[in-house]
């Protein structure tokens, strides 16, 4: 595998997730499958069925859809390196995404990987009470609206800015009254869009510092490597050496927005010219477009995205 310093790889978080969201890549390629089958004997129960075939219901249960989501985005960079893909010179992962990137940066164990997302959507689901948090997006507006917008919306509650995805959306997540009280503050103030999603953990607020907590001990016995690409982490934008570094910035990502817009204009200053979204879904390349048009996206998650994507990144 040779290695391209113009390309990237960013892999996809929750909301990505899909019943059959590999299923033509696994027709075709019985790497996938097989990648699945490692993570069912670690997991003790059948992640390939549930992805397959659902119910979507219960892949959504956000202790199973990342363990799904991470397998199935490190299924498709097997993949990618079976068939001497070109090798990225850095890489990025959304959120839950990030893990992705750790393990097919060689940082993180796929195994050790498997089990420690499990147990972040399990410490994530335990943290807030069902029906007591919530997450909206906010489209239309500049940052610093949306963060004073969640200061006024707040009223002794917690809400504030969870992910800047692109120039003029932000997502924002807390407690549901509040989350509440800021998309109709958003809507005054002239936003074009303002709307609760469909999700039941509020992601990357204070809400979460209780499963950071509880995340931190759980890292403990989790080793690093070196790795063979760098990883920039969502939390501050930064490049990390060490393990306990890494640590620090994954126990501090549960509770910390997401910070993409700037992750992108990162690698543009690296000289990044084409990125490929690793991973179900077209949600991050959608956001880079946003963010600078001059970037070539390559979303791979079927047989002809991966051809597509692998015939010009080899010219």
């Amino acid at each position: 595998m040779t290695t391209d310093k113009r390309l990237a790889f960013v892999f996809p978080g929750q909301g990505s997730q899909a019943v059959g969201m590999v299923s033509t890549l696994a027709e075709k390629y019985t790497e996938i499958e097989g990648t699945f089958d490692q993570a069912s004997e670690i997991l003790g129960y059948d992640l390939w069925e549930l992805v397959e075939n659902g119910p979507g219901q219960e892949l959504n249960i956000t202790a199973k859809t990342q363990p799904a989501l991470l397998v199935a985005s490190v299924a498709i960079w097997n993949l990618w390196s079976l068939k001497s893909g070109p090798a990225p010179v850095v890489m990025a992962g959304h959120s839950l995404g990030e893990y992705s990137a750790l393990v097919c940066a060689g940082i993180l164990d796929f195994a050790d990987a498997i089990t420690l997302v499990a147990d972040r959507g399990r410490y994530m689901q335990e943290a807030v009470p069902e029906g007591s948090g919530s997450m909206a997006a906010i489209l239309g507006l500049d940052n610093d609206q949306v963060e004073n917008i969640c200061v006024e919306a707040a009223q002794g509650q917690i809400v504030s800015a969870a992910n800047f995805n692109s120039p003029g959306q932000v997502v924002i997540a807390g407690h549901c009254a509040a989350v509440k009280r800021a998309v109709e503050l958003a809507k005054n103030a002239g936003a074009r869009r303002s709307i609760i999603l469909p999700v039941s953990v509020p992601s990357h607020c204070a809400l979460m510092e209780p499963a950071a907590g509880q995340f931190a001990e759980r890292l403990k016995g989790i080793k690093f490597a070196a790795g063979r690409v760098p990883v920039i982490h969502n939390v501050d934008v930064s490049y990390k050496s060490g393990p306990e570094a890494i640590r620090q910035a994954l126990v501090n990502q549960l509770s910390r927005p997401v910070r993409w817009v700037e992750t992108i204009e990162m690698m543009k200053r690296l000289g990044i010219t084409f990125i490929v979204e690793c991973g179900p879904g077209k949600v991050l390349s959608s956001l880079i477009k946003r963010i600078d048009r001059t970037l070539q996206t390559f979303p791979v998650s079927d047989p002809e995205s991966l051809e597509m994507a692998l015939s010009v990144l080899a010219e």
